[in-house]
């Protein structure tokens, strides 16, 4: 991680100590440097380590070539991964990292992104570190709206624990942990992050590169939490978990693209369509068996996050009717411009005595 410049201390604040020199420096946002780069400069010495085939090579390939057109140095973007497989992004990118602890991904970023507003930080997490032990962390992460994007990687598995069932597992998942198949409700991530009031949240699948791209340019572009689902296939211990939304044969039948604007019109030949429901929610009816005009257009910018909870349940376990796109993208105040608002009121109202509000009158020594 980057540490704060050695001038912290010289920048003269009234009666202001270390502390106090050193979050008035930290928040102190002059936005990230841009600089021009291309996809090797992101890419780091170190030998990319998964097993042939899995997913998360195709998605390190897509966010080596996107990273370089935010036009961001490198030097200004951190990436924060937590434990499992997906986690060990942060030596495959030539950025500043952190391989951090199990679950607490999300937590770790949020004290970086608040004290350092100048840099563009971003999560990588899995299913079972994000949604197990990690849970809290990212609801949290999620309702401040800390500027920061998080990359979920779905494969509904524990790929580097050799195949245990996962917090998005479907019900009856035959696995070493759940040898007569799975009890458990799985989490919708998607329906999760809107539960949790998330600003923005997309979802894209790791074997459509166009579309993931577009989906991680918006997050990356949004100011607060960004949310981004990806489904990546773990070809050892859950392979084929996505298939029936990559093949040609079935993709487009079961594949609820989402674009901005245009109504929600899917299938071989738009035979399928999203409409109100008689309750306020949603539901799939034949596109030629209904008025166009019932027929949903897509808004990802409504401020009720009840359209975009009532998009994330059309989808099933068995992935049928799975949109796929952003869902929500909406813009509140972010938790670290908020933090910084406050700091400046302290300063501005108490300098003086800043450092002794941070540190508080109750002390004591323990011997």
């Amino acid at each position: 991680m980057t540490t704060l410049p050695t001038h912290v201390h010289d920048l003269g604040m009234p009666g202001g100590g270390p502390i106090a020199a050193a979050i008035a420096q930290s928040v102190e946002s002059h936005g990230p440097k841009q600089t021009e780069l291309k996809a090797k400069d992101m890419k780091t010495d170190q030998e990319v380590r998964w097993c042939p085939g899995c997913g998360d090579y195709v998605i390190l390939n897509a966010v080596q070539s996107f990273l370089p057109t935010l036009g961001i140095a490198r030097e200004d973007m951190v990436i924060v991964s937590g434990i499992g497989c997906s986690s060990r992004f942060p030596y495959y990118l030539n950025t500043y990292g952190m391989h951090s602890i199990h679950g607490r991904a999300s937590a770790i970023a949020t004290g970086l992104a608040a004290s350092r507003p100048d840099l563009s930080v971003w999560v990588v997490t899995g299913d079972g570190d994000a949604l197990s032990i990690g849970g809290n962390h990212l609801i949290h992460a999620l309702r401040r709206n800390v500027n920061m994007t998080i990359l979920l990687f779905n494969n509904r598995i524990y790929g580097l624990t050799k195949g245990q069932y996962s917090p998005t597992s479907e019900v009856g998942k035959v696995t070493k942990s759940t040898p007569m198949g799975s009890i458990d409700a799985p989490f919708n991530p998607v329906s999760l992050a809107l539960g949790a009031d998330a600003t923005f949240v997309g979802r894209a699948m790791d074997s459509d590169r166009k579309g993931l791209t577009e989906v991680l340019r918006q997050a990356a572009e949004h100011q607060g939490t960004a949310l981004v689902e990806i489904y990546q296939n773990c070809n050892i211990f859950n392979d084929g978990a996505f298939d029936l939304l990559k093949e040609p044969a079935t993709g487009t039948q079961w594949t609820i693209p989402l674009v901005q604007g245009e109504p929600l019109v899917f299938g071989p030949d738009g035979a399928s369509c999203v409409v109100q429901d008689d309750f306020g929610g949603l539901r799939i009816a034949e596109t030629n068996q209904v008025d166009p005009a019932e027929i949903v257009v897509h808004d990802a910018e409504r401020e009720n996050p009840a359209y975009a909870f009532a998009l994330s349940r059309l989808s099933s376990q068995d992935l049928r009717y799975t949109p796929m796109g952003v869902f929500r993208s909406v813009q509140k105040p972010t938790y670290d411009a908020m933090m910084a608002e406050q700091l400046d009121v302290a300063r501005a109202e108490r300098a003086p005595d800043l450092d002794a509000l941070l540190v508080g009158n109750d002390t004591w020594t323990v011997q």
